[in-house]
């Protein structure tokens, strides 16, 4: 994947000053908060209200598959009812409500059916180069979508094998789960 040099904090958060400044003195001037996208000249609204995210997601029914990751394995959940896995897992099935869904180890292979390369982010997400986002198709029959780790994104082929694999994700070291070529 091309790397694109981190911007220290203190300078982006200057470029966010200086951009709302601007987005300011526009909205004065025309009366509406629209700017020209710098790629394409696109007018684009601006919604200046800032959005800090916190909360705590309760997962003792789903503790296994965070555990899994420890141990370098991915866990879906599968209704014995209904015969439907689920990835995230799930702790009851939404189809018949059974709350006594098996665990299954995913093996890990699938195919990559589509991908993007990331490079305009979501605010909690400026640390990070761009990245690569793909969604799999899974041996076991469904959908993986996270993130692809591979250093050149034109490796990547519609179809092609892929693994799924578990590794730290810096800077803030927790475990998660990437696709990667196979």
């Amino acid at each position: 994947m091309r790397r694109v040099s981190t911007i220290p904090r203190e300078e982006l958060e200057k470029m966010v000053k200086s951009w709302l400044e601007m987005v300011e003195q526009i909205t004065r001037s025309e009366g509406l908060p629209i700017v020209p996208d710098e790629k394409t000249s696109d007018p684009l609204w601006v919604d200046l209200r800032e959005l800090r995210l916190k909360y705590l997601i309760p997962i003792a029914r789903i503790r296994k598959f965070f555990d899994g990751l420890k141990e370098g394995k991915v866990y879906a959940t599968r209704c014995p009812v209904q015969g439907v896995y689920f990835f995230p897992p799930q702790a009851d099935c939404p189809f018949c409500m059974d709350e006594n869904l098996e665990w299954v180890e995913i093996r890990g292979k699938g195919t990559l059916i589509t991908y993007t390369v990331v490079n305009v982010k979501p605010a909690s997400y400026l640390h990070y180069p761009d990245y690569i986002i793909a969604i799999a198709r899974m041996e076991e029959g469904f959908n993986i979508l996270c993130w692809m780790a591979v250093d050149d994104p034109s490796k990547l082929r519609i179809g092609m094998p892929v693994r799924l694999v578990v590794k730290r994700r810096e800077p803030e070291g927790f475990f998660t789960y990437y696709l990667e070529p196979e």
